[in-house]
């Protein structure tokens, strides 16, 4: 009976290790999050529509590890975000209060890269709050945005 649970419980216990070192491994880097913003502005200019649709779906190239990108129109609300179409991204506050999403709306600009800092829950978490760093550009009247966990 010994042997047939260590026979179990060690393959477990070796899954479950692999499964906790492939998601540490699953947090993407700066880098990673600024070749994204990259990769999607060209993607923008070359065809809005689809960018959007591809982003919001997060297909191909737009969604990497944690990694994903997010744009917000002139109105102010989400024009492409796998959950917030339509949701304001100008409003968006953190839990300390910071006006985060009105940031990324000042800062953004054509051909540029800026940074915003806010505080973001760890993806699968309602309850772990981590420093955030968004990479962020204005793509014609497109604010877009790839952040990264600290």
């Amino acid at each position: 009976m010994r042997k047939f649970l260590t026979a179990l419980v060690l393959p477990a216990l070796l899954i479950a290790g692999l499964a906790s070192a492939q998601a540490a491994d699953e947090k993407g880097t700066a880098a990673e999050a600024k070749a994204m913003l990259e990769k999607a502005a060209a993607e923008l200019k070359a065809d809005k529509d689809k960018a959007l649709s591809m982003f919001t779906a997060r297909e191909g190239a737009f969604k990497e590890k944690d990694l994903y990108v997010y744009c917000g129109g002139p109105d102010g609300n989400f024009t492409a975000h796998y959950k917030l179409v339509g949701k304001s991204l100008k409003d968006l506050k953190d839990k300390s209060g910071k006006a985060f999403g009105e940031e990324i709306y000042a800062v953004a600009e054509p051909g540029e890269i800026a940074e915003v800092e806010y505080e973001w829950y760890r993806p699968g978490s309602e309850t772990e709050l981590v420093e955030k760093v968004a990479y962020v550009t204005q793509v014609e009247e497109e604010i877009c945005a790839v952040g990264y966990y600290k």
